[in-house]
């Protein structure tokens, strides 16, 4: 799954301030995500988190 600094996933279940959206800080084998919702920022296998992705937003690249 191609996933980039700055996309925003929709997850399958919520988080528990209520927020389904998570902006993705970094990437390679684990992925760092921040919460849209209450800011709360958690680092998972990418595999693991990969499962529970409904979209993936991708992030507008402003260099071309």
């Amino acid at each position: 799954m191609d996933i980039q600094i700055g996309d925003i996933l929709t997850m399958k279940k919520p988080h528990p301030c209520g927020e389904k959206r998570w902006l993705v800080l970094r990437t390679g084998a684990d992925l760092r995500l921040r919460c849209l919702g209450c800011s709360h920022e958690v680092m998972t296998a990418r595999s693991k988190t990969e499962k529970n992705i409904r979209s993936v937003q991708h992030a507008i690249n402003s260099s071309t």
